[in-house]
């Protein structure tokens, strides 16, 4: 069975990522392969910043390097591969062959087995020649996995068994949980593990004179006989989130279970964790073969990446709590404009994650210091969720007075406990139509998901949405020159697919009347937006395409990704004529690597393209857009986790990298769901 299993995933397998997961559990334990090969560089964190993790196989007395850079002669990289939750690997040398996965098993139906920081190191030895050989594989873990400022002459380490398991440990000698904050930094605390079974032929220990953690293990291969391990890397950050002024551990360490008893269960229930994630892909792999194997491919090069750059913990009442750190841009903490694109991957594979990313921004709206009629754009700065970051006043002359404090460390006061009249926010810097059509649209599908577990939500949260609504109502139709999650090419007013998101936003509010039982509303909501949606289109159509602005030229466009909700809710706002007519234009637009944003610049965002695939009632584009993407990563020169911004003639990296928005790569999966369930 594992064999078929194996067979079925190595046909959509990735052979090239412009950077390689290999352990994605977290945005902090997060370390990956920046070369083709996994000898041809350091390895690193999703920042870039050199988090070493070696490798080395002496065979029959000869040494070989398989991992890192070395003295040692490298073995050959036979063969790479990367799916949902592996990534392997294949060498040989001295008429042996080596391959080494590693897999983070982030089952998205289990949150115990998701919010666990455990990755695995599996190895397999074979004779090629069919003669007997020893083989010492060989792992060093270095110190500055557990600092982020070099200081490892401060690194200090020890090991232990414990009910059967093998554990060394090493990590900062002093210790300061939680000490940082911001965007391009790694963890300053906390402490790294490895851990093998005792019975396995391995050992792993602290080398104080390097001080780093290291795994040995001995196989014997021969002909007929391959020989096996796994190594498990654990990481225990103490605390994991301030969460409005409660320091919390993850989700896994809420009713104070700790790092051993995780260790141990990681190995334990190895072998059912692998057989569950091989059937994860396998499904996968099902579901989405009618979008062609290109799509197939990218839903495996996002699936880490998308859930790994969000920290599940659980809040003082015991609810999950799913926080995105806003990765390679300002490091804010539960960005709603991150959310919003990241969420088809959560709805088709657990929705309730959905609920846990709302919850932190529900709750910082509802506190004094936001005084306003629109939504928020965050909770924090990761790893403190407490309080909007973004737009502060004065924040360019605070943060010169910072020394950039986003690049080194600094934490903001406790903003969530500050009263209205602190006026701490600018108002040209928030995203008032953005963020509170988000908002609305996100809780009008968990209301349709859940229609009963929503009650409570409904009702805690309706004076929000009413409030979110009338604004939307007020401005949406034709927005001023406010801020969006699409000004990389600059701000502008009059934006058509704003204008889209503002009417998705009413007709929202529209089904969470129906969900509340007025039905009334949820009928004059409707209508509301019916009319707005007529209006909006006969003022941006031309031809064959719609504007970018009302006021703009007829050759101007832009992707209208946010029309794929009237699709999801099924609201009849546009008919079919305007989703061929923009999906035939997109395809005339495309360019080696995808359709740009818009017609300003040749760059795109590659979530945002298939959510604009999506909606293409011919069914061509996904696979066509899927395509291109692929392209990208398969031939982009910028070495960094799959950036979602980057251009589409040169496929260079614009910026952004490791965010959690590729969950929007699986829109076209979830509208098929959504619309085969309704």
């Amino acid at each position: 069975m594992e064999n078929k299993m194996t067979e079925k995933r190595e046909r959509a397998v990735v052979r090239r990522l412009p950077a390689a997961p290999l352990i994605t559990c977290d945005p902090y334990f997060s370390v990956w392969s920046g070369s083709d090969s996994l000898y041809g560089s350091d390895t690193m964190h999703w920042t870039g910043k050199r988090k070493r993790i070696t490798g080395t196989a002496e065979i029959d007395g000869t040494k070989y390097r398989f991992m890192g850079t070395g003295k040692a002669v490298p073995m050959e990289q036979t063969q790479t591969g990367v799916t949902a939750f592996f990534t392997r690997y294949c060498f040989e040398a001295a008429g042996v062959g080596l391959t080494v996965t590693f897999w983070t098993p982030l089952l998205l139906d289990d949150l115990d087995v998701l919010s666990r920081p455990c990755s695995y190191l599996d190895m397999e030895t074979c004779s090629l020649d069919g003669e007997k050989h020893q083989v010492e594989v060989c792992w060093e873990f270095a110190g500055e996995l557990c600092c982020d400022r070099g200081q490892t002459e401060k690194i200090g380490g020890g090991s232990y068994e414990l009910e059967g398991v093998q554990t060394a440990w090493l990590g900062l000698r002093e210790q300061n949980p939680l000490g940082h904050s911001g965007d391009s930094i790694t963890i300053d605390w906390g402490y790294l593990y490895l851990a093998v079974e005792e019975r396995a032929d391995g050992e792993v220990f602290y080398c104080q004179e390097r001080r780093c953690l290291c795994a040995d293990f001995r196989f014997y291969p021969e002909r007929d006989r391959c020989e096996a391990a796994s190594l498990v890397a654990a990481y225990d950050d103490i605390a994991s989130i301030c969460y409005f002024g409660r320091m919390l551990p993850g989700y896994w360490a809420r009713n104070g279970k700790n790092i051993q008893t995780a260790i141990a269960e990681a190995i334990r229930e190895r072998s059912a964790l692998k057989a569950r994630c091989e059937a994860f892909e396998q499904e996968l792999e099902e579901e989405t073969r009618a979008f062609g194997e290109a799509y197939t491919k990218i839903c495996h090069a996002a699936y880490r990446q998308s859930i790994a750059a969000h920290k599940l913990i659980a809040d003082e009442k015991g609810d999950a709590v799913f926080i995105s750190k806003e990765c390679h841009s300002n490091g804010c903490a539960a960005t709603v404009d991150v959310t919003y694109p990241s969420t088809p991957l959560f709805l088709v594979y657990n929705p309730e994650l959905v609920r846990a990313m709302l919850r932190p921004v529900l709750r910082f709206a509802k506190m004094p210091v936001w005084g306003y009629d629109f939504a928020p754009h965050d909770a924090g700065r990761y790893p403190y969720v407490t309080g909007q970051v973004y737009g502060l006043r004065a924040y360019q002359r605070a943060a010169q007075a910072l020394d950039g404090g986003e690049e080194t460390g600094y934490v903001y006061p406790m903003f969530y406990q500050m009263p209205e009249s602190a006026g701490l926010y600018q108002l040209a810097y928030q995203m008032p139509v953005e963020e509170s059509g988000n908002l609305l649209i996100l809780a009008a599908q968990m209301a349709r998901w859940d229609p009963q577990g929503e009650q409570d939500s409904l009702r805690e949260n309706l004076p929000l949405y009413e409030k979110w609504v009338k604004y939307l109502l007020k401005y949406g139709s034709d927005p001023g020159e406010q801020l969006c999650t699409d000004d990389f090419a600059g701000h502008m007013a009059h934006n058509v697919n704003l204008a889209i998101k503002a009417i998705m936003g009413i007709e929202a509010y529209s089904v969470l009347m129906g969900a509340a039982g007025r039905n009334e509303e949820a009928v004059c909501y409707h209508e509301k937006a019916v009319e707005m949606a007529k209006d909006v289109y006969g003022r941006a159509c031309t031809c064959d395409h719609t504007k970018l602005t009302f006021d703009g030229s007829e050759e101007s466009w832009s992707l209208k990704y946010n029309a794929v909700w009237d699709l999801v809710f099924e609201s009849g706002l546009w008919d079919e004529e305007f989703y061929a007519k923009e999906s035939a234009y997109y395809r005339e637009k495309c360019n080696p690597y995808g359709v740009p944003l818009d017609s300003r610049e040749d760059y795109t965002k590659s979530d945002w393209l298939m959510w604009a695939a999506a909606m293409d009632p011919e069914g061509q584009n996904v696979e066509k857009f899927a395509r291109c993407i692929l392209d990208f990563l398969e031939s982009s020169p910028d070495r960094v986790p799959f950036s979602d911004w980057y251009q589409t003639v040169s496929g260079r990296q614009q910026g952004f990298q490791n965010r959690t928005v590729q969950g929007g790569i699986f829109m076209p999966l979830f509208l098929r769901m959504a619309v085969t369930e309704n």
